[in-house]
């Protein structure tokens, strides 16, 4: 008996039972997403009520969440910019979804990615802007400038296209950005934030504007304060707690450029300053990633040496900050390099675990373009393989899948 069949079967013994309407909610709500999609169109009272904003929040909530999605890339080319692995000429592009367990076991075969996205990009690949509550947001803007954003959730194959932003080459002339994704509890509504530093204007202001999914509009947040200067170093963010995080630069008094994460809360509409870890502050020759720390209850950076002349040079700090907020809790985990008897060279920290290790792509042996992807256990300082290979580039982030955006009729199903 197939699954439809069965649903069916048991929809027709709860109605002969007349199971009460909460009953039914109750048990449906235990019910994984792909199980959901077919009751469905098992009768319109379960569809009313699978759609339903109420349950489908509740249904998130009642999510326990032990799944890591990643991106990963096989190119002919590639090369680090500002400690970011940026690859060309594309010959595999995979979106998988694994347990974050220690067998790291595949959840699903490969994602079928939406085919309307890939038509519509003019960079070399979509990345990967981050993940929130099952919600995936995407971004055709490496190199070029394009306006190409989207919101996606791969578990019930629907998108959202957003509309052009308002700050565009066309209106504010040449300049460098960065975008974060994240949820507002206090509206209930999932955001996109896009900060833009205006190259050619006096001063060099950074401006933003904020995506409102509920709304499906950008509003503008007017110049950014703390004052800052987005590079390449701020596509990696992270959103925690109601509040995204950029590492961005500023200008001292002296005129000297000092490194800070830029924090956005959401829900108060309010930027402000995270401090780094002083070593890290003005050392540009550090490639710069956040990540959430494996507890989930505060921020992790990644410094990738980017100046490296030969393998020797090359190393790889881990820091966390033990207390959110408060710039004396930074702490450095690990020191990874010059490499080892294995002959490991940590390319691309990735994200971590939630045990606490860390994920990282990395070269072994005398291939250089043998990547590999591993996790490493900070307490032994022990490399795992995990078995997946040959892609140039990773991306990694926690996943959780959801029924967002079943209710949202603008958004287009593949």
């Amino acid at each position: 008996m197939d699954t439809t069949n069965a649903i069916h079967d048991i929809t027709q013994g709860m109605q002969e039972l007349n199971f009460p309407e909460e009953i039914i909610q109750d048990i449906l709500i235990r019910l994984p997403v792909k199980s959901l999609i077919k009751c469905i169109s098992v009768c319109k009272t379960w569809r009313s009520m699978i759609i339903n904003q109420s349950f489908i929040r509740a249904h998130l909530n009642d999510c326990d969440s032990h799944l890591l999605l990643l991106h990963k890339i096989s190119a002919m080319e590639k090369l680090t910019f500002f400690g970011q692995r940026v690859v060309s000429k594309i010959i595999e592009e995979v979106h998988s979804v694994y347990y974050d367990n220690q067998a790291f076991d595949q959840y699903n075969s490969k994602i079928e990615f939406p085919v309307s996205v890939q038509r519509k990009k003019h960079n070399f690949c979509i990345r990967v802007v981050g993940t929130c509550d099952g919600l995936v947001c995407l971004a055709d803007d490496m190199f070029d400038y394009h306006y190409n954003f989207f919101i996606w959730n791969p578990a019930i194959r629907k998108l959202v296209t957003l509309p052009k932003p308002s700050v565009r080459l066309k209106t504010h002339r040449e300049y460098d950005a960065s975008i974060g994704f994240g949820f507002d509890a206090r509206t209930n509504d999932y955001k996109v934030v896009r900060v833009v530093s205006l190259l050619e204007q006096p001063g060099t202001p950074t401006l933003a504007e904020v995506y409102s999914l509920a709304t499906g509009t950008w509003s503008s947040l007017g110049r950014v304060s703390p004052t800052c200067l987005v590079t390449a170093r701020a596509t990696s963010n992270v959103f925690l707690n109601g509040v995204l995080h950029w590492p961005v630069d500023c200008r001292t008094n002296s005129g000297d450029l000092c490194s800070f994460i830029l924090a956005f809360d959401l829900g108060k509409e309010v930027f402000s300053k995270i401090f780094m870890p002083k070593v890290i502050q003005r050392n540009f020759g550090l490639g710069l990633r956040l990540s959430i720390s494996g507890d989930r209850k505060s921020i992790a950076l990644f410094a990738v040496n980017t100046r490296r002349r030969c393998d020797e040079d090359c190393f790889l700090d881990i820091w966390v900050m033990k207390e959110y907020g408060r710039k004396e809790s930074w702490t450095r985990l690990i020191t990874l390099g010059p490499p080892g008897p294995e002959r490991f060279l940590p390319t691309g920290p990735i994200c971590f675990r939630k045990s606490g290790e860390v994920l990282l792509l990395v070269t072994s042996g005398t291939d250089k373009s043998r990547m590999e992807l591993v996790s490493l256990d900070l307490v032994s300082k022990q490399l795992k393989k995990l078995g997946i290979s040959g892609y140039q580039s990773s991306d990694g982030d926690f996943y959780t899948e959801s029924l967002l955006l079943l209710d949202k009729t603008d958004a287009e199903s593949y």
